[in-house]
């Protein structure tokens, strides 16, 4: 659904009338920020498989910081391969990376380890990684990209739809008050189910995330 679709959604099942864009007056405006609310908090729930994507790096040598261009701050990394290598890439603490850069003598060569830095000045995550690198290397990343707010009317959901416009619905039913015959907190019980529902559909395509391995 598009931006302007769910805010249309949210406001029918609240007896009002639907807007031609989201900015129409102030009351679709502010259920625009409560899909917005919704979707940040749908998005966080879990991994979901249409925010799954792969960002290649190639590194520099003599280089061990890099950017995750788009990640913002909020993108998880779920699996590393040093592409060149062919090796699966081992995360490790930042004290470890510290001790081996600060205390000990860095080695160079193929990066082997990498953890999470800081952020850097676009607002995405940086990592280190370990070895020092001693030429290029193609490190590919497979992570959860967290997408940016809904403002253009036409601009689509890439999670499910459902829980997204009724935990909306919910959240203005509470600032509300009234709904005319469902509470607000039944407002957010169905909300809860669509979400539950929704991620255990997801989940199914990824059963391994859900399986605990003890070493």
């Amino acid at each position: 659904m598009t931006y302007l679709q769910l805010v249309n959604a949210v406001l029918r099942r609240l007896r009002e009338p639907t807007v031609a864009t989201v900015a129409t007056n102030a009351y679709s405006t502010m259920i625009g920020d409560f899909v917005n609310d919704a979707k940040v908090i749908v998005e966080n729930a879990w991994d979901w498989t249409p925010l799954r994507s792969t960002i290649s790096i190639n590194t520099v040598a003599d280089t061990k910081n890099y950017s995750l261009t788009g990640t913002g701050w909020q993108g998880k990394d779920l699996n590393v391969i040093n592409d060149t290598q062919n090796l699966v890439m081992e995360y490790m603490a930042q004290d470890w990376f510290d001790e081996q850069y600060f205390i000990n003598t860095p080695a160079s060569g193929a990066p082997r380890y990498w953890t999470y830095a800081a952020v850097d000045g676009n607002g995405d995550q940086t990592i280190d990684v370990y070895p020092k690198p001693d030429a290029v290397y193609t490190l590919r990343f497979d992570a959860v990209l967290r997408n940016t707010e809904l403002s253009a009317d036409s601009d689509a959901l890439a999670i499910p739809d459902q829980p997204v416009l009724h935990l909306a619905l919910a959240l203005a039913a509470r600032e509300r008050g009234e709904t005319g015959g469902t509470s607000t907190a039944e407002y957010f019980q169905i909300a809860n189910q669509y979400l539950t529902d929704a991620i255990a559909l997801d989940a199914a395509r990824h059963p391994e995330e859900l399986i605990f391995y003890t070493p």
